[in-house]
């Protein structure tokens, strides 16, 4: 029997090539690689081969195919994480929240619901605005959040809670009524720089920004080149890890391109748990 991870990737890559999110140019050249970077073109062509990417005449513009991939994630997780109540229960939702960034999304829930008066506060006076400057902003591209429990699903097997203590606990519902975010997911179709240190600086504002827990803060990313993975990838104390969103075929494609320093950057980033596949991030996100 094909499990439920195994069925979800495959359906995550038949969508980006049947969205023409990852497609091949006539001269067999990837969408998510850059053109100008030899390596980038060998490691990406390999991966669409791979995952049955159609030759199109011209590939769709790069803020949509961003949009795409992120709905791709969305769905993704939402078919994937809530299965594991095993591992995690919870009642969970999952959003899509990158194409409405208008409004400030993070702030409607726990730990969070405080950026909404500061975001105000800063519109409001410019000189607060010159301090902070966007040291308080958060903009995920899919949100994963938990609803609080009932005294009832808190108290099912035993007598846990009462009306005198835990009565300030985020998880309990009788204390408040808003979700809680477990985790901020960033989807990166491709990295640049300045990709990378926005999903760096963002993952900070996470965890400096909370009144509470600091939830899972995560990338998943379809960027083909080893150094570019390593600039985001490299390093702790920002972001948890970075997922990648076909990382067998990955490692296979940089095999074969015999580039000692994409195989060693790559190899460094795997076995030092830095960088790991799309189905490694629901079993992550159940820890």
């Amino acid at each position: 029997m094909t499990s439920i991870l195994a069925a979800a990737r495959k359906k995550f890559h038949d969508d980006l090539v049947n969205r023409r999110t990852l497609t091949l140019s006539p001269s067999h050249i990837a969408s998510n690689a850059d053109k100008g970077q030899k390596t980038s073109v060998a490691i990406a062509g390999r991966i669409a081969q791979d995952l049955a990417a159609r030759i199109v005449e011209q590939k769709i513009q790069g803020q949509r195919a961003g949009q795409q991939f992120e709905q791709a994630v969305e769905v993704f997780l939402r078919e994937t994480f809530p299965c594991f109540q095993s591992l995690r229960p919870g009642d969970w939702t999952i959003y899509n929240v990158g194409g409405s960034r208008k409004e400030y999304q993070v702030a409607k829930y726990e730990p969070y619901t405080h950026l909404a008066d500061l975001a105000r506060a800063v519109q409001n006076d410019p000189t607060l605005a010159s301090v902070l400057g966007n040291s308080y902003e958060i903009s995920p591209d899919v949100l994963i959040v938990r609803s609080p429990e009932s005294d009832e699903v808190i108290n099912r097997e035993r007598e846990l809670v009462d009306a005198e203590f835990g009565r300030y606990a985020v998880i309990r519902r009788a204390n408040q009524k808003r979700a809680i975010v477990h985790a901020i997911v960033s989807c990166k179709w491709t990295l640049r720089s300045d990709r990378a240190q926005n999903a760096r600086s963002e993952a900070l504002n996470v965890i400096r920004n909370r009144k509470g827990r600091a939830p899972h803060t995560v990338v998943v990313t379809g960027e083909p080149s080893p150094s570019r993975l390593a600039s985001l990838a490299l390093g702790t104390g920002d972001i948890d890890t970075v997922y990648h969103f076909a990382l067998p075929e990955l490692i296979e494609a940089v095999g074969e391109t015999e580039n000692d320093e994409a195989i060693d950057m790559l190899n460094t980033l795997v076995d030092g748990k830095r960088i790991r596949d799309i189905t490694d991030l629901p079993l992550d996100l159940a820890v």
